[in-house]
């Protein structure tokens, strides 16, 4: 039988009728619950890594998203598809912790970037890299601090579409609702954080080699 490009068996439950059979608090709810954890554990973790700078808060994140979906479950709109609300509701929460902390410099990113060690790297080649996991040795921490500092520098709303947009590799479509702005919008601002990004960078190598 044929995989789903994200690993689910095509016969299994969508994540909609999962988040339908926990609302009707059948035999099977419970279980359904969970499966929904399951299959974000890692995704929507990873994103809150990434948008938080701190593996804690990811963690206490993740659990007050799940929370979340608990407590507001039966107010989801069953037109709607479950990843955008869930990353929706995940962003949010993020959003709230970074403010409240601000004052201690909480706005990094987390997830451990793997260079190759090549210093000529172009920022595309940075921003579509895949991120290991926590844990994972990281190759090239200069590289790694230097990419962290150029995006912590960008404005709230270019900083939050590249990290949806290039991190997380979310269709633009799902960054649109989960901001609630244009289609438009989220194309201007991805097109304006990548140029502002490239600006930067060039700006910190040609520091960072005098």
């Amino acid at each position: 039988m044929t995989a789903q490009r994200d690993g689910r068996n095509p016969d299994s439950p969508s994540d909609e009728q999962l988040l339908g059979q926990y609302r009707h608090h059948g035999p099977d709810a419970d279980t359904a619950f969970e499966q929904l954890v399951l299959r974000y554990r890692q995704e929507l973790f990873h994103f809150l890594l990434r948008f938080t700078g701190q593996r804690a808060a990811a963690d206490d994140l993740f659990q007050e998203t799940f929370l979340q979906v608990h407590l507001s479950a039966e107010s989801f709109d069953a037109t709607r598809r479950f990843k955008p609300w869930l990353f929706t509701i995940a962003a949010n929460k993020a959003r709230d912790m970074l403010r409240r902390n601000r004052r201690q410099s909480a706005l990094s990113l987390s997830a451990e970037l793997g260079g190759s060690g090549d210093d000529t790297a172009s920022f595309i080649d940075l921003l579509e890299a895949d991120l290991p996991l926590p844990g994972e040795q990281v190759l090239d921490n200069e590289q790694q601090e230097l990419v962290r500092a150029v995006v912590d520098s960008l404005p709230d709303h270019m900083r939050e579409v590249l990290i949806l947009a290039y991190f997380n590799k979310l269709p633009y479509r799902d960054i649109a609702e989960m901001l609630s702005i244009p289609l438009g919008t989220v194309k201007s601002r991805l097109h304006a954080a990548v140029a502002t990004f490239a600006d930067l960078w060039a700006a910190r190598s040609v520091e960072g080699s005098d």
